[in-house]
């Protein structure tokens, strides 16, 4: 039976995420006077920070997952069962959603709206299958010894990745659906989005080939 508790942590967690990544992208917007990179750096900072808060606020609760490859990565490796991932999948996405719609309610803008920012090419989807790599490696890598550490390193880790990026790390699947609803700094048009996806999921495929000879990490 899942856990309405856990659900609701997931559903909740992710949509302050994604609160966090548009929310702060419209302030860096409007207060970085056209300067695109200081517009980066304060959008990568509030999104690390809340990223380590909602982590260790949540992970007792529902493992603070935020992320459909997070949730795919455990059912891989039988640490979850499929049809709790599938739930965690679907608040995911809604409370990403849900997010969105509050950051543009918070600033003043159209609570609906559809962002014309197309994202792609190779690069960018190159972009994402690292990040989403990446990710998973650290979760994985000091998830197996230290899991008090995760926090700390999946914030540190998706900062950085703001930046060694030429995607500006989405590395998560409902957060990249959610964010088709914010035409501003850190929308991306729904055309994007599926391109992002198939690279993110190429990501946790290559995370599974990656982290079996690494970390020792069989399916049970």
């Amino acid at each position: 039976m899942i856990d309405t508790r856990s659900l609701a942590a997931e559903a909740l967690g992710t949509g302050f995420l994604v609160c966090a990544v548009v929310g702060s992208g419209i302030m860096a917007e409007r207060l970085a006077g056209g300067n695109v990179a200081l517009a980066l750096l304060a959008n990568a900072i509030a999104t690390g920070a809340a990223l380590y808060v909602l982590i260790s606020l949540f992970a007792p609760i529902s493992g603070a997952q935020f992320n459909p490859v997070v949730s795919l990565w455990l059912s891989v490796h039988k640490s979850q069962s499929w049809s709790i991932t599938a739930a965690f999948t679907l608040a995911q996405v809604c409370g990403g959603i849900i997010g969105c719609l509050t950051a543009n309610a918070m600033f003043g803008l159209d609570v609906l709206q559809i962002s014309d920012s197309a994202r792609g090419g190779t690069g960018q989807w190159l972009s994402e299958v690292v990040a989403t790599l990446g990710l998973l490696l650290v979760i994985a890598g000091i998830g197996k010894h230290s899991r008090e550490r995760i926090p700390t390193a999946v914030a540190l880790y998706i900062t950085s990745a703001y930046w060694f990026t030429s995607s500006t790390s989405f590395a998560n699947p409902a957060v990249t659906i959610a964010r088709v609803f914010s035409d501003s700094f850190a929308g991306i048009a729904p055309s994007s989005v599926p391109g992002f996806v198939a690279a993110q999921l190429a990501g946790l495929a290559l995370a599974y080939v990656c982290a079996t000879p690494l970390f020792h990490q069989h399916p049970r």
